[in-house]
């Protein structure tokens, strides 16, 4: 395989705008709406590096959270990201923490359930 295993990723929600400004403030990004039928999607920063980008998706019958996958967001520190999520409505469930060679992550949740990672290599 010359790529990344992960080429796209959703994040089902049921509020949107808050969804919105729960990403856009911990992630300090800007999100950009995709035109997409029979759904609403608000689009992470995609830029021509390594690495997968993805979006926000809203559409019937695709509830929120209680899935097992978990997406990670590469971050510089994984710590400054987790300290806003309380602020964007969300929680943190695991605070930063080592994972050895491999960096450190924390894991959070979002206000509509769904559990992501944050993962930094300091």
């Amino acid at each position: 395989m010359q790529r990344n295993p992960v080429g796209w990723f959703e994040i089902y929600v049921q509020d949107m705008a808050r969804a919105k400004a729960f990403y856009e403030g911990v992630f300090g990004v800007s999100l950009q709406a995709l035109e997409s039928p029979g759904m609403e999607m608000l689009a992470f920063p995609m830029a021509d590096v390594p690495g997968a980008s993805g979006a926000l998706v809203k559409m019937d019958g695709c509830p929120s959270g209680g899935n097992s996958t978990l997406v990670y967001f590469s971050c510089a520190d994984c710590a400054v990201e987790a300290a806003r999520v309380k602020a964007g409505g969300g929680c943190v469930f695991k605070e930063k923490f080592a994972i050895g060679q491999y960096g450190f992550i924390a894991l959070v949740s979002d206000p509509d359930g769904n559990m992501i990672g944050l993962h930094s290599m300091q």
